[in-house]
């Protein structure tokens, strides 16, 4: 690969910012619901929801061993930069419901809401080299090393835990969940081509 199709140090941190603060925004509009999602922040989600722990705090413990896979398979630069934007997620989603509340606010509206910003917000990351590290490492290195798309290894695992979900929360929070889900998955699995996108 050329210079000239590398992301700069610049490029890299504004790509990243954006991707975080997108997806910072999404959690905000999904947890304003009582929503959940899939995935590590999923999992912190739940968490959070069942023990009133802060999500920024549970979210950043539960990524703590995903970056012993993250620097043996994928690099240091990709683990940094995953160990920063989760720092940085954690700080965020924190402090924006301090700025946003929201009067009136569907379901199905958030769901989808949070699935296509949350979704773009991922692309950025990974379009920069980086992620929310948890279970979305490994479904970058299982599509780096086998081709089998990350999405779809996401969708997978969202399945185990959306299943759990419905013995915890109302089937309605689940079936909305689930919804926001789907549209982030399809979103990155319908985007993210690294045939396709050159630059690094």
């Amino acid at each position: 690969m050329s210079p000239s199709t590398k992301h700069s140090l610049l490029e890299d941190i504004q790509g990243m910012a954006l991707g975080v603060f997108l997806c910072a925004l999404g959690l905000t509009v999904l947890t304003a619901v009582g929503l959940i999602t899939g995935q590590t922040a999923g999992l912190a989600v739940i968490i959070a929801y069942l023990t009133g722990w802060s999500f920024g705090l549970v979210f950043f413990v539960i990524n703590l061993p995903f970056y012993v896979l993250a620097w043996r398979r994928l690099g240091p630069v990709f683990t940094v930069k995953s160990l920063i934007s989760v720092t940085l997620l954690s700080v965020l989603s924190t402090l924006i419901p301090r700025g946003m509340t929201f009067a009136t606010l569907n379901p199905a509206l958030a769901a989808i809401t949070f699935g296509a910003v949350t979704g773009l917000g991922l692309l950025a990351l990974f379009r920069h080299n980086g992620s929310l590290g948890g279970l979305g490492v490994v479904a970058l290195l299982v599509q780096d090393t086998t081709g089998f798309k990350a999405g779809y290894v996401q969708l997978s695992v969202d399945a185990v835990i959306f299943g759990a979900a419905f013995f915890l929360f109302p089937a309605t929070i689940v079936m909305w969940s689930l919804l926001g889900a789907v549209v982030l998955n399809l979103i990155i699995t319908f985007n993210h081509r690294r045939d396709r996108y050159i630059a690094t």
